[in-house]
């Protein structure tokens, strides 16, 4: 919960990687409450009140989770939306003339893209949820401590330039709004 308000605040993409993480960590505890307190929450170094409160938010999360039908797989609605409002947040830096430097950034990791629809599952996912997805997928390599190629490596560090950039746009239109025309 601290971690998650934090980078709700400063960095949008990395809350929801952050996020995506944290439901799966909640399906690797069988959306157990009681595992989830005394396995995961008692490690860290927080107050009984810190913990109490993570707990609450974890126990949130589960009955979010379980209403609406992700225990095993997907994402929380307010991932969803969250992903959603950055899906909009692109299409309108891209349809703006205002921002010529996202757009370079956009079509440098665009033919990227194309090759990770190609070999993913689903084909008509969006172009953010492709890159969501590509930096997920390499962020549990990293966790397995699995080898990742050099290639995949220049991709996703594209990809996070990209995402850095869509994440600072989206933090900048919340505190000041952002002008497109």
């Amino acid at each position: 919960m601290f971690i998650a308000d934090e980078l709700r605040k400063t960095n949008i993409a990395e809350y929801l990687l952050y996020m995506w993480q944290i439901e799966d960590t909640i399906r690797a505890f069988g959306c157990s409450l009681s595992r989830i307190k005394r396995e995961y929450v008692e490690r860290f170094d927080y107050t009984e009140e810190q913990k109490e409160d993570e707990v609450d938010w974890f126990g949130n999360l589960i009955r979010m989770m379980n209403e609406e039908g992700c225990r095993e797989q997907g994402h929380l609605q307010i991932n969803k939306v969250t992903m959603q409002m950055l899906i909009e947040l692109h299409t309108q830096l891209l349809a703006s003339p205002k921002f010529p430097f996202y757009n370079s950034a956009y079509y440098k990791v665009l033919p990227f893209i194309v090759e990770l629809r190609n070999k993913g599952a689903n084909k008509e996912e969006n172009e953010i949820e492709t890159c969501f997805n590509s930096l997920y997928g390499v962020m549990m390599l990293r966790l397995q401590k699995k080898e990742i190629t050099p290639n995949t490596l220049h991709a996703v560090k594209e990809i996070s330039t990209l995402m850095g950039m869509l994440s600072d746009y989206y933090k900048k239109d919340k505190e000041e709004g952002l002008k497109f025309e």
